[in-house]
């Protein structure tokens, strides 16, 4: 994290724009902070060499592409295994795969269609070798998603 102390503060604003919406032209941009567009290129360019910002996405609504089952994997395994992190982030229902600390070893976020397809793919997360148990839960309500988060770039920190 010392990573974090090399920002000034036009690195800061810029990625807390970029993280907010990367929709714009550079002009627009750099009209709303204040700097040339070159000045802004520049930055972003060296954002993204440093390897800070790692790509552009559209925020979609999962729900709303008839995504309608999503839910947590919690998988407890037998011993240490990063081939089974890697299989769960193979299927095409693995939204985000996180190897954890405590008591589960991998949680995963699944985006299913019905529950029917949310059961399958924990049972295929259950077969895999080294799997010991899974817990799953039901999202019912997305108050704040990975794709919301806009960091806090507190100079002062």
């Amino acid at each position: 994290m010392a990573e974090g102390k090399a920002f000034d503060d036009l690195d800061r604003r810029i990625i807390e724009m970029l993280s907010s919406s990367s929709q714009g032209s550079y002009r627009q941009l750099a009209k709303q902070l204040g700097v040339h567009p070159t000045t802004l290129i520049q930055r972003v360019n060296n954002l993204e060499a440093r390897g800070i910002i790692r790509g552009y996405r559209a925020k979609l609504d999962y729900m709303a592409m008839g995504f309608e089952f999503m839910g947590i994997a919690r998988v407890f395994l037998n011993k240490s295994d990063t081939m089974v992190e890697e299989r769960i982030s193979s299927l095409p229902q693995a939204v985000a795969v996180y190897d954890m600390a405590g008591d589960a070893n991998v949680v995963a976020m699944l985006c299913c269609r019905d529950r029917e397809e949310f059961l399958e793919t924990v049972q295929k997360i259950d077969a895999l070798d080294g799997v010991v148990r899974v817990e799953s839960s039901i999202v019912l309500n997305i108050a704040k998603s990975e794709s919301d988060y806009v960091p806090v770039m507190d100079s002062t920190r």
